[in-house]
């Protein structure tokens, strides 16, 4: 949750909504590094059997990110509104209680991913060395369940402490620790996806003590003090949070679902390659996501003040730079793919090939993943919360059916084409909705400006 903008009305829309996206930009673009790091790293010395492996471990690792968001989103909120009555013994039992389901789901996280997670890697389709190198990296990180999900929790709790760069700076130190130890475990140790699990769990274990240092600091807003643990807050923080998990749950579902196809209609070559296009795919994701974050404060500011057309105007810049960024990378990926290609390996040309078909037919309609962020954080900036679930839970199911149905007529080109596809399918869908709900804000600022004897209520 961020706090509440000051918006004056002569400040102009777009400085405004740049105020919010820059820092969010940087923030989901540091987040991200540490997926992109390790294939980077693993592409180079391990190789195209490293690159499918670890995107058998994708999934698994997306439920673990999931728990973290369900504590750090619902323990954010909590502590934000705590933080917004001025009552420090809430704040503090909030902080408390967050830590202590961090520890628990954690523990319970360890204890499932060793007890399932080799059957979950079969599920998938890996055998033999995939599956053993998949199990390697998914052994250590299911060890280290506790580090990553505080990783993903923490930094959101100290940004709700209103300390959001230090929140950014403390991700910035686990990201670069990841790239040196990556670089000292695989590329010097040739320790493999070990090393590469080890680096993370180590990177991220560097982020949750710098933010259990902030928490013990005068820098902090909320102190960190040994205070009961309180029920009512740790459930209200799960439900605040578990629309969090629930997405990270399709995502799993949805990614585990495209490793089964690509290695029932392609091989390991066609899933490395899968890998490579994903973390193609992954940088305009975070861009993206950073970017529509920045449109929720500045909405939601104009919808309280009834300044409509701000709001319309907020939307359409929004659309403009996702979309536009969008189109421009799917070209330049095009252009030169090979260039984009040869980040995370060279030669291999099987794997080359497979991953320019991969950019062709699967990244063509990746601009729509951006509108379709857009619109599920424009309709909670508007209070539209079922509108908002529509597009974000529909999103993924409208997969399921291309994911299954194509491959069966097109095979291995099915699997590739079954997102940008529904992507497609469902923007024909969200459109619409969008564009109704702007039109009712526009028709609301002509009666305002109708009762107010014409003149406009903003610059």
């Amino acid at each position: 949750m961020q706090a509440a903008p000051q918006v004056q009305k002569s400040q102009s829309v777009a400085r405004t909504f740049w105020r919010f996206a820059i820092p969010s930009i940087v923030a989901m673009l540091v987040s991200g590094l540490y997926q992109i790091i390790d294939g980077f790293f693993v592409g180079h010395f391990v190789g195209a059997d490293g690159l499918a492996s670890i995107n058998m471990a994708i999934p698994l690792l997306g439920l673990i990110m999931g728990f973290g968001l369900l504590v750090g989103m619902g323990g954010g909120s909590v502590l934000s509104k705590y933080r917004g009555e001025k009552n420090l013994a809430a704040t503090q039992a909030t902080l408390v209680t967050a830590l202590f389901l961090i520890i628990l789901i954690g523990l319970l996280a360890t204890i499932v991913f060793i007890a399932f997670g080799k059957s979950l890697l079969n599920i998938q389709g890996a055998t033999g060395v995939i599956l053993e190198m998949s199990w390697s990296y998914v052994q250590i990180m299911s060890f280290g369940a506790l580090i990553s999900i505080g990783a993903s929790a923490m930094p959101m709790l100290v940004r709700n402490d209103d300390s959001p760069n230090l929140a950014t700076v403390f991700i910035i130190v686990g990201a670069l620790t990841n790239i040196v130890l990556d670089y000292v475990f695989l590329g010097h140790l040739g320790m493999g996806l070990k090393g590469a699990a080890i680096a993370t769990l180590i990177a991220q274990l560097a982020t949750c003590v710098l933010c259990l240092r902030y928490f013990t600091s005068a820098k902090a807003k909320t102190k960190l003090t040994i205070k009961q643990l309180d029920k009512t807050i740790a459930i209200r923080i799960v439900q605040l949070g578990a629309s969090n998990l629930v997405m990270f749950i399709y995502f799993s579902f949805v990614m585990a679902f495209h490793n089964m196809q690509f290695m029932a209609y392609g091989d390991t070559t066609q899933l490395a390659a899968f890998a490579i296009v994903g973390y193609l795919a992954s940088c305009y994701y975070f861009f993206a996501e950073g970017l529509v974050s920045g449109l929720q404060p500045p909405v939601s500011y104009y919808l309280g003040a009834k300044q409509y057309k701000r709001i319309t105007e907020t939307v359409k810049l929004a659309f403009s730079v996702t979309v536009g960024s969008g189109i421009a990378l799917v070209i330049l990926f095009n252009i030169v793919p090979e260039l984009f290609i040869s980040i995370f390996t060279t030669g291999n040309d099987a794997l080359l090939e497979a991953s320019k078909n991969g950019i062709r037919l699967h990244l063509m309609a990746l601009f729509l993943d951006g509108f379709l962020f857009m619109a599920s954080i424009y309709f909670v900036a508007v209070g539209k919360s079922g509108q908002a679930l529509f597009v974000s839970v529909g999103n993924m199911l409208i997969q399921f059916p291309f994911l299954f149905i194509l491959p069966k007529y097109l095979g291995i080109d099915g699997v590739w084409l079954a997102v940008p596809l529904s992507n497609i399918t469902f923007a024909l869908i969200v459109l619409p909705m969008l564009l109704i709900n702007l039109k009712g804000l526009m028709k609301m600022h002509r009666q305002q400006n109708n009762t107010d004897g014409g003149v406009a209520v903003y610059q």
